[in-house]
């Protein structure tokens, strides 16, 4: 029983690590439904979500106000803005 209980607790660590590993690219500012919308766009930075405009990015599913003022606001606080459409 003992061995049991020291395997479950190696595999829930192992599955920590995993889940940390892929795909923690604002992990704490968004919700995960937001998070994955930018995940299938391989948008993973900064860097890449300053390539699309706010529009672009409200566009994917699982974007809201919410989402997007959450998302602003933290971009603010890294100086980095959206792309400005013309």
């Amino acid at each position: 029983m003992i061995n049991l209980i020291i395997m479950a607790k190696c595999l829930s660590s192992i599955c920590a690590v995993n889940h940390v590993a892929n795909g923690n690219f604002l992990e704490g500012i968004l919700a995960m439904p937001a998070r994955r919308a930018l995940e299938k766009e391989k948008i993973d930075s900064l860097e890449k979500l300053s390539d699309y405009s706010e529009e672009e990015i409200m566009q994917l599913h699982g974007f809201g106000k919410n989402a997007m003022a959450k998302l602003k606001n933290h971009m603010n606080e890294h100086q980095v803005s959206f792309k400005t459409l013309n």
